[in-house]
């Protein structure tokens, strides 16, 4: 006779896998190629693994439709392969657990086998083409929040005007995104590698416009610019965050190094040259 709390245990167990089932199952629908078989298999033995769990409990256990639901919105707006490095997060906790009912269930011992292979297919299957391109979109990304984020910071203080800051600022950046974008095409083309040098271009420039709009914007919004200065460093913030836990995520790098080294350099630049256009202001005496 099991323990009441470790057939509790199973029955969150049976709940995740029939969850997980039908998660993998949806996104094999909207998949083609080899991705979507190995979903199917993947989707085949969370079924599995339900079974087997509900033979042990003789309970009938429901789709957690708020969990399916989520996944299923993670992986349209950040593609397939961060909506399944979530669930494989997941799924490592789960493993500590099933390690600690070996001894009473012979059972969990090849389910945790399972769980270990779907992490090593999960890692080979995944060819999406946003992933390759990560690098990429790290380049524009950043360039965009030091270069502008510094800018807009020098603009304010020696400007004044917060339809010119955003207008200079927006003239800066999609300046230099069309730059940066040049730049990373020739870099593809003269290294030879196998990512399409003109697809990678559009990344870098696509991330680093982007990111201009959303830096610019307040100055469009507010008449204040200092307020739009603080607004615009919130929105530095909070691109940094998404995009630093995303990456961190989908290569499975350490999330709190990565932000927090973005954020110092970009709000390093931003102060610097905060400083540099008050400087400017005095020594040039600008009066618009």
């Amino acid at each position: 006779m099991l323990d009441k709390k470790i057939v509790n245990t199973i029955l969150n167990f049976q709940k995740n896998e029939i969850t997980e089932h039908a998660v993998y199952k949806g996104l094999a629908k909207r998949t083609k190629g080899k991705n979507s078989e190995v979903l199917k298999r993947i989707a085949n033995d969370e079924l599995r693994h339900y079974n087997e769990w509900k033979k042990i409990t003789g309970v009938d256990a429901y789709i957690d439709s708020f969990s399916a639901f989520k996944y299923s919105l993670i992986s349209i707006i950040f593609g397939l392969t961060f909506a399944i490095k979530i669930m494989e997060r997941g799924e490592k906790r789960a493993e500590e657990v099933y390690s600690h009912l070996v001894n009473n269930l012979p059972e969990a011992e090849k389910i945790l086998c399972d769980e270990v292979e779907h992490e090593k297919l999960l890692v080979e299957m995944i060819d999406e083409e946003k992933i390759g391109y990560i690098s990429s979109m790290v380049l524009g990304l950043n360039d965009a929040l030091v270069e502008l984020t510094g800018a807009l910071a020098g603009f304010t203080f020696a400007l004044q005007n917060s339809r010119l800051i955003g207008a200079a600022g927006l003239i800066t950046g999609i300046a230099a995104s069309l730059s940066m974008s040049a730049s990373e095409y020739l870099s593809q083309k003269s290294e030879k590698e196998d990512r399409n040098p003109l697809r990678a271009s559009f990344y870098t420039g696509i991330s680093y416009v982007l990111t201009v709009l959303l830096l610019t914007t307040p100055y469009f919004v507010f008449e204040n610019y200092y307020l739009s200065l603080a607004v615009t460093v919130l929105d530095a913030v909070l691109i940094i965050f998404v995009f630093s836990f995303f990456v961190a995520v989908v290569k499975e790098l350490s999330f709190k190094k990565m932000f927090f080294e973005i954020l110092s350099i970009s709000l390093g630049v931003a102060a610097v040259s905060f400083i540099i256009g008050w400087i400017t202001r005095e020594v040039i005496n600008i009066e618009i």
